[in-house]
């Protein structure tokens, strides 16, 4: 995909501190599921832990867009689900070795009551665009 448009700040809307307001692009549409902090092999990696289980769910985040041919370039938005948002710090750092700073989709953030498991802690899933 070409490089998409970012717009961070639209008129009358307050910046936005950790992500984009507004992305845009032209392209194939790749939707990623949410993705859990399961290695290779289903195993949860970094139970209990919050920031080694966003670093497995951004490499399988990674490794999904890799096989529809997108990067982290491609992704206009992502949505965190947590169980708790002091979570979000570790996810943040998480992403930093993903995507540059420069770059941020838009983004949603939700805490929710479960995920599927008791010992999930986040789930993230990603839309991008890439050429047709």
């Amino acid at each position: 995909m070409s490089d998409p448009t970012r717009i961070p700040a639209p008129d009358g809307v307050a910046p936005a501190a950790q992500y984009t307001h507004v992305v845009t692009g032209a392209g194939r549409l790749v939707a990623v599921s949410g993705q859990l902090a399961l290695d290779e092999d289903g195993k949860l990696v970094g139970e209990g832990d919050a920031e080694a289980q966003a670093r497995q769910v951004f490499e399988n985040l990674r490794r999904c867009l890799a096989a529809a041919d997108a990067t982290f370039d491609d992704v206009l938005k992502l949505t965190f689900f947590v169980t708790d948002m002091a979570h979000m710090p570790a996810i943040r750092a998480a992403r930093a070795a993903y995507m540059s700073d420069d770059r941020l989709p838009a983004a949603s953030a939700v805490q929710v009551a479960a995920l599927i498991r008791p010992e999930f802690l986040l789930e993230i899933e990603a839309l991008a665009v890439v050429d047709a």
